[in-house]
């Protein structure tokens, strides 16, 4: 009886160790946090920042960063069917509408459309695969070792992942353009349809802009897979810290604390 218990228990180890092995690097599962200072990159606090984690909706960073270094945010966008109607958070755009770049980033930023990002996306490299491309190539020129994108807006897929140090060095150069940091760090937005001309407010909702002295951005993030995801940016004093935190439901708590004692 021990004999058979023995190679039964063998078997079931040698078979997790397969199943170990073969599973992808970035299919991990676990949290991190990673602070950086926003001048030099340089980390001030970290856990498993190294870690390929998916990240949810802070993946947007990056989408926002690559429209505003590809196309002009004063150029218009008509929104096709088949920007509509994405999955989870949206801007709630309908075909035919028409949006300046500048309105479709609140959206994106704010309430996190993913409809905004499809239509910025295709209006900024005329595809969904096309962009994800222009994101993966911004992400090889800063060199990030563990950050590979499949979509623009975040939404689950096995191959989407960064990690909390990728993300906190795009957050630092996203937060260097002024048109992003503007938008980011607005409590709400006035955008307006261009078509039929009506306006209407957008609200952040990014709760560590009211939680934290100093906050200035950047964007949450959430999906069933990778939990509650936060990219905060507070400054004082002309000194900023960027806090990437992935997979923590005491996302505001953890990013308060964290930058607490840095200024």
């Amino acid at each position: 009886m021990r004999k058979t218990l023995f190679k039964t228990g063998t078997a079931a180890v040698i078979a997790l160790l397969i199943v170990c092995l073969t599973v992808p690097a970035f299919a991990q599962s676990g949290s991190s946090y990673c602070v950086i200072d926003g001048s030099d990159n340089t980390v001030v606090k970290q856990s498993n920042a190294n870690m390929r984690l998916e990240m949810a909706s802070t993946t947007k960073v990056m989408t926002a960063l690559v429209v505003l270094e590809n196309i002009p945010s004063e150029m218009t966008v008509r929104i096709k069917k088949e920007y509509t109607g994405v999955e989870g958070s949206s801007m709630y755009l309908k075909a035919g509408e028409v949006y300046t770049v500048h309105d479709l980033l609140c959206g994106l930023m704010l309430v996190s459309g993913n409809d905004a990002a499809v239509a910025l996306a295709c209006a900024t490299a005329g595809s969904v695969e096309g962009f994800v491309g222009l994101m993966n190539e911004k992400a090889g020129q800063l060199g990030l070792k563990n950050t590979h994108f499949t979509n623009p807006h975040g939404l689950h897929d096995p191959g989407h992942y960064t990690s909390a140090y990728d993300l906190a060095v795009i957050c630092a150069v996203a937060m260097q353009n002024d048109e992003f940091a503007g938008i980011v760090g607005s409590k709400e937005a006035h955008v307006t349809e261009l078509h039929s001309g009506e306006k209407r407010i957008i609200y952040n909702k990014n709760r560590f802009l009211s939680r934290f002295e100093g906050a200035d951005g950047i964007k949450i993030g959430y999906t069933k897979n990778a939990g509650r995801c936060l990219c905060a940016s507070a400054s004082r004093g002309g000194k900023r810290y960027i806090c990437v935190i992935i997979n923590d439901p005491n996302w505001f708590s953890t990013a308060a604390y964290l930058l607490g004692d840095l200024f």
